[in-house]
């Protein structure tokens, strides 16, 4: 017979692993429990970066076991909006699927152990790993440094390997990377702080036009490896730690957007 757990016992061990209630975010974030499912009990966890209508269908299609569905960008995103339109869709999916919904967005980037940011530099080999630029007072990415230096265009490679995708290589800084920044996501505009922080190199999701402008003129490297892509190692490193915690298989529905 399957296992399932007390949906309130994984929720409550998230809320403290991931110092829910202490983490800064943006308000429209909603860190936590997001929807209850019918049972209350999960036997099935599933990791996923967004709660779109797709994913949550494709999370529901064909299982019997009461799911989790554990996400970095919530069903809030866009605000205090009416049970309507797109919101019910995603809604009635989630009643329907039997799926609880769980969201970490902050959170999870800057956790040390199941974060985005702190997974994806130990996969690119990253040493001495500290931490790098402050969202509201607390650190957000993080530095490392690359020994030996790799040349720029293979730690390219090495992003497009460990996550699947393409990354854009801004050439502004030297030919060889060692000192690299990381803050998954959208966080273009941090290439001055970056540069300002003695970095030849940053990674990060992705930026605006005129942030080529900003990397060339101000001598550093940065490569944009997806925004979605640079944060799927998160929820997938934080499902793994709560299968083992509870003892419930975990999957990652992937959905990527191409951005």
């Amino acid at each position: 017979m399957a296992v399932t757990v007390p949906l309130a016992d994984i929720a409550s061990y998230l809320d403290q692993y991931l110092r829910i209630g202490e983490v800064p975010d943006e308000p429209n974030a909603v860190n936590g429990l997001q929807a209850l499912n019918g049972s209350g009990r999960v036997g099935r966890i599933v990791a996923a970066v967004d709660a779109s209508l797709a994913t949550i269908a494709g999370t529901a299609g064909g299982y019997s076991q009461p799911t989790l569905l554990l996400v970095h960008h919530g069903l809030f995103w866009d605000g205090n909006v009416p049970l309507t339109g797109r919101r019910y869709r995603r809604v009635r999916a989630l009643f329907d699927g039997d799926i609880a919904l769980y969201s970490a967005h902050i959170p999870l980037d800057v956790h040390t152990e199941v974060g985005n940011n702190h997974v994806l530099a130990r996969r690119l080999g990253l040493a001495d790993i500290a931490p790098f630029d402050l969202y509201r007072g607390i650190a957000l990415g993080v530095q490392g440094t690359l020994t030996p230096a790799a040349q720029r265009e293979e730690l390219v490679a090495r992003l497009e390997r460990e996550l699947g995708g393409k990354a854009r290589l801004i050439p502004g800084g030297p030919p060889r990377s060692q000192r690299v920044g990381i803050i998954t996501g959208g966080a273009g505009d941090r290439i001055r702080v970056a540069a300002e922080a003695g970095l030849d190199t940053y990674v990060t999701g992705e930026g605006p036009h005129h942030t080529y402008f900003d990397a060339t003129e101000l001598g550093i490297n940065a490569i944009y490896a997806g925004h979605y892509a640079t944060e799927t190692v998160g929820v997938k490193a934080l499902a793994e730690h709560l299968s083992a915690q509870f003892g419930i298989p975990w999957e990652f529905h992937d959905h990527p957007t191409g951005l």
